[in-house]
């Protein structure tokens, strides 16, 4: 009985209060700005892998590699030599006669296979393969992490062919058609939240605001600048004839006047030239 005391007299308390909360997904933003969330690429996909080319079509009339030196094949009938091609085999035969193709783009030598070029291309061949299949079948959570995996450590190797020799990691990217891209660090990398791209997005048009309202200040002082010239060249006349009829020491010389009034003979020829620049370039 005690215990249930306890309990109640915090909630009667916090019932006193009157406290309510509002939910946040009523809410309407007043803001001017309008964020919409970036639609999440897989991690698969060729644009997050840096894959600039789908997988090569293999002609399934070719052999297989192991028969592909035999005599007695190159010499056999039509049925033998169909039976004894990719269309007739497993489908790991025509993964392996890609991987042969994107091998015989980087190797060293003939029987290069551990060279980091040559690791570079099978997981290429492999990794491609594997994208393929996902987009046949996007729910194969088996083939996606295989696929994830993969691309993890041709990133790696790319990272450190990078460093070892960067002329031999250029030419890897372009025989392969390969994007390098770096997992960014982590104080360089941020989240894609609504609070924080509200905010930049703000701030963005907020600098905007104040670009626009200086850009007019600065046209609106310019159209009076020659108004102002005039008006100032008159001045200093007016003010230097006063001096001399009052035989007092000039505070304004004749070097004033002339460069006020260079000015204004700029600011005219500038006015004057800006029209035909425009009908230049648009001619052009």
């Amino acid at each position: 009985m005690m215990s249930m005391n306890v309990v109640r007299k915090p909630v009667s308390y916090l019932n006193s209060l009157n406290l309510y909360v509002i939910g946040c997904r009523t809410l309407k933003s007043y803001l001017p700005v309008k964020w919409v969330r970036p639609e999440k690429i897989p991690c698969y996909k060729p644009e997050k892998s840096g894959d600039l080319k789908p997988l090569i079509e293999v002609d399934l009339k070719e052999a297989p590699l192991e028969f592909r030196n035999s005599e007695e094949l190159k010499t056999a009938d039509e049925i033998v030599k169909r039976v004894f091609s990719l269309e007739y085999f497993p489908h790991k035969k025509t993964v392996e006669v890609i991987k042969s193709t994107y091998l015989g783009k980087v190797k060293r030598h003939e029987f290069d296979t551990n060279s980091p070029e040559a690791r570079v291309a099978l997981m290429t061949a492999s990794i491609r393969e594997m994208q393929k299949h996902m987009e046949l079948n996007p729910r194969n959570l088996r083939v996606k992490v295989r696929l994830k995996e993969k691309i993890d450590k041709r990133r790696k190797l790319l990272k450190f062919l990078r460093t070892w020799d960067y002329k031999c990691y250029e030419w890897i990217l372009d025989r392969l058609d390969l994007f390098y891209k770096p997992v960014p660090p982590p104080e360089v990398y941020k989240r894609v939240e609504r609070k924080r791209s509200l905010r930049m997005l703000t701030d963005k048009y907020c600098e905007n605001i104040i670009k626009t309202r200086l850009d007019e200040y600065k046209e609106s002082l310019e159209s009076q600048q020659e108004e102002f010239l005039v008006q100032k060249i008159k001045n200093l006349k007016w003010i230097m004839n006063e001096e001399k009829e009052c035989g007092l020491e000039p505070s304004i010389t004749e070097e004033d006047i002339k460069i006020a009034m260079d000015k204004l003979e700029n600011i005219r020829n500038s006015r004057n030239t800006k029209p035909e620049n425009d009908l230049q370039a648009g001619y052009a």
